[in-house]
């Protein structure tokens, strides 16, 4: 894999502030856009900015985003390797498809939803907000102690019955840790219960197989892997996509309404991509998908795993570095979570940026549950560096010799 050509790619990364230039470890958030990408959504604008045709308008620009709209489509089911292009349901982000799936899918009294203890927020709240609700019964499996899934406690509760379903991140955004997720969802199956998984950090970094897995749904963003932001997208096994209640109600998911009756709706995916959808973004998000299966998922998670490598074992030569998860580099993927032992570090993060242009994320993450469930004070500022396909190990190199001021800076601050 050529990086210093890949990064070309990025106009982002062309930048310079003070004579420097970015050094871009934030996307695990949000990552930089190729030029490929942005063309493609600019044509859209430039080019044919109609509505898409699907039984809208027949003209010459509608037909052309219909071609480059379902051309989008398969190029993202060539990227999990759906069954059908049916099973690929347009959606805003990960968020909106975990949540469409807690909505819309049909709960008897009883069912209990089980996730893992280290979620996200956005596949931690609707289930919380179902169980207020009394619509589930929501229940955590605990992971080990290096913060890696345990497959006997899983198992431990299943055996016990009354699980439905389980909605697992697959990745997580704290730790780069990716759960066992075949052996996991031969579990679930074998005791009943449907899975779903949060993989908006997996898609954008590794090759993920749905039919392999053998899982139910799959939900992730495209923000992430080198697309446009306010698309995502919600797999779904056909069966069940259809066994799916109505979630977003209204035009494009119509056959027919009526005053009298309900109204008669469309199949998926159509039947869940309500209204004018963001057809610049999703052509967008197909030219994204294409670029990155051209580069070739397994040769950026190789690649990340060698710069996360560098990291880690520069980062453990010091005392006052607490790394979050597994201590092996391999286990985490593109990402390195870690503490400085020492009060007062909540301008870490704009200490990076002021330095060297290093751009790094600090804060909680979006896992609150995780902290607050080990009592880790507020004070504790972790910090996350999440590289990708245009990382460099020279920048990583930057990035130690930033974090070794930082470190030598503040040795004077009391320990927690």
């Amino acid at each position: 894999m050529d990086t210093r050509k890949i990064r070309e790619d990025f106009p982002a990364l062309q930048r310079e502030r003070g004579g420097k230039p970015p050094i871009y470890f934030d996307s695990a958030c949000m990552s930089m856009r190729p030029r490929q990408m942005i063309e493609a959504v600019s044509r859209y604008y430039e080019e044919y900015p109609a509505c898409c045709g699907h039984g809208r308008s027949e003209h010459w620009f509608a037909k052309e985003v219909q071609r480059e709209y379902e051309k989008a489509r398969e190029s993202l089911r060539n990227l999990i390797n759906a069954e059908s292009c049916d099973e690929v349901v347009f959606t805003r982000n990960t968020t909106e498809g975990l949540n469409l799936v807690a909505r819309s899918f049909r709960f008897r009294e009883g069912d209990t939803v089980l996730t893992t203890d280290k979620e996200h927020n956005s596949n931690l709240c609707p289930w919380r907000n179902l169980e207020a609700r009394g619509t589930i019964k929501h229940e955590v499996v605990p992971s080990n102690n290096d913060n890696t899934f345990n497959l006997e406690n899983l198992e431990d509760r299943l055996k016990d019955g009354g699980v439905c379903l389980t909605s697992f991140v697959h990745t997580s955004n704290l730790d780069g840790c990716t759960i066992q997720a075949k052996e996991a969802i031969e579990l679930c199956h074998r005791y009943g219960a449907l899975v779903m998984l949060d993989a908006a950090q997996s898609i954008p970094h590794k090759r993920i197989d749905v039919q392999d897995l053998d899982v139910d749904f799959l939900a992730f963003s495209v923000h992430k892997m080198c697309g446009p932001t306010g698309v995502g997208v919600l797999y779904g096994k056909a069966a069940l996509l259809s066994d799916l209640d109505s979630f977003i109600v209204g035009g494009d998911t119509i056959e027919d309404t009526f005053y009298d009756k309900e109204p008669i709706y469309l199949d998926p995916p159509a039947k869940f991509e309500a209204g004018l959808q963001d057809y610049a973004g999703i052509i967008g998000a197909g030219i994204a998908a294409e670029y990155l299966m051209t580069i070739g998922l397994e040769n950026i998670a190789q690649h990340e795993y060698e710069l996360n490598r560098y990291l880690t074992q520069h980062l453990e030569r010091y005392e006052q570095i607490e790394l979050i998860g597994p201590k092996d580099p391999e286990l985490r993927g593109g990402i390195i979570t870690f503490f400085i032992k020492k009060l007062g570090m909540r301008g870490l993060a704009g200490m990076f940026d002021e330095y060297n242009n290093i751009m790094v994320r600090a804060g909680r993450f979006c896992v609150n549950s995780w902290f607050n469930a080990r009592k880790i004070k507020h004070e504790v500022v972790p910090v996350r560096a999440s590289v990708y396909l245009y990382n460099t190990l020279e920048e990583c190199q930057v990035f130690v010799e930033t974090l070794e001021r930082i470190v030598r800076e503040v040795k004077d601050y009391p320990p927690l």
